[in-house]
């Protein structure tokens, strides 16, 4: 959904929800963030329409959802239904799993996550290059010196960088 289409308050909220996440909510940030060199770019308390849900990797159309114990409370499972079925009609498939599950590190918890993840991840193999600099700075690829051959589309090429 293009920002502009975002309703005011509805940003709003998700900028505050990111100042305060739960210890389940970084836990699972940190996990996810372990997936990023296999392509998964998941954002935090991310705006769908009128809702803004946990994580959400945009291009995969998933989102994960962290429940903790306000979803037991009487009424919430309808209303949890209700979003999800916003969510699915948007396209995205939604996962959901127990704050107290990840805080636990429960293996079902993860494994239900990266079966959903797994079709949208790209394998990196020890040859493989690595993920190259982030576009924010802060360094990460491979620098290469003058002179150095690399394949590219037309074949093998120098570089002069």
């Amino acid at each position: 959904m293009p920002r502009r289409d975002i309703d005011a308050k509805v940003r709003h909220r998700a900028r505050t929800l990111r100042k305060s996440s739960t210890l389940g909510e970084r836990v699972m940030r940190d996990h996810l963030r372990a997936l990023r060199p296999f392509g998964a770019h998941f954002r935090r308390e991310a705006p769908i329409g009128p809702y803004v849900v946990d994580f959400a990797w945009l291009s995969a159309r998933i989102v994960i959802e962290i429940d903790g114990a306000s979803h037991d409370l009487p009424g919430r499972a309808e209303q949890d239904a209700v979003r999800d079925r916003f969510l699915r009609a948007e396209g995205f498939r939604v996962v959901r799993v127990r704050d107290a599950d990840v805080l636990a590190g429960s293996a079902e918890a993860f494994a239900r996550i990266e079966d959903a993840l797994r079709p949208h991840l790209r394998h990196v193999g020890p040859n493989d290059p690595s993920p190259g600099p982030s576009p924010r700075g802060g360094g990460g690829g491979k620098r290469r010196s003058a002179g150095v051959r690399t394949k590219g589309e037309d074949g093998y090429r120098e570089d002069d960088a």
